[in-house]
Parts: structure tokens; sequence; C-alpha cells
């Protein structure tokens, strides 16, 4: 079974700075996008940043400058490290990849179980 297991949240003041790793583990052939996303209480879960298998990266306009997503192939593992946080970054951040695992080499979207960021002012 494929899963993704993330870590690094919690809590931090206003300009401070948190790193969420989430590592892609089971039988895996390969993984292709990988990325964050977070979702605010009462909002709908957004696209923070995303990472292709090539290193190509997308963010959006609401973390340029102060977030940063890297991953190691390697190690199945996608980061995000996160600066100048701000109380309105607080949220459940959830990892997302799509892999093509080994069982029956067909694309699925996994997402991770969430890990809880709160910013304070």
């Amino acid at each position: 079974q494929v899963q993704l297991v993330e870590s690094g949240g919690g809590l931090v003041q206003a300009g401070g700075s948190l790193r969420l790793s989430c590592a892609a583990s089971g039988s895996i052939f390969s993984i292709n996008f990988m990325g964050w996303y977070r979702q605010a209480p009462g909002k709908q879960r957004e696209l923070v940043a995303a990472i292709t298998s090539g290193g190509s990266t997308n963010y959006a306009d609401f973390v340029k400058g102060r977030f940063t997503i890297s991953r190691d192939n390697a190690k199945n593992t996608v980061y995000l490290q996160m600066n100048s946080l701000k109380p309105e970054d607080t949220a459940v951040y959830y990892c997302n990849a799509r892999i093509v695992p080994y069982s029956d080499y067909v694309l699925r979207n996994y997402w991770g179980q969430g890990t809880q960021v709160t910013v304070s002012s």
C-alpha cells in the first residue's frame, strides 16, 4: 500500500519559519507530481505549491517569495520551507502526490493525513 506521511507542523509566531516534510512509502514505481495544499476552517482546500519530478515548481501567489518547495526523488520526499509566516497561513496542510504503484501501474492521486500549522500574531 502506498501512503504519504507528513511531519513538521506546529505553532509558530508571526514572522517565524516551519519546514514540512512528506514521505511517500510503499511499492512505488514512479512519482510525478508532488505538492502541498492547505485548508483553513470554513474554506476550501487550495494549492500552496507543487513540484514535478523534473524539479519545475509552481506557487500560489499568496506564498511567492516566502515558501519554497523541494523534493528528494531518492527518498520519495517533498518538503515545504515556510518563512515569514503570517496568521493567515494558519491551516491544515496536506501533502498530495500522483503515484504509479507497482501493484497495477495505474496512476493515482494520494493524500497525506494533514498536519496543522498555526501562526500566532
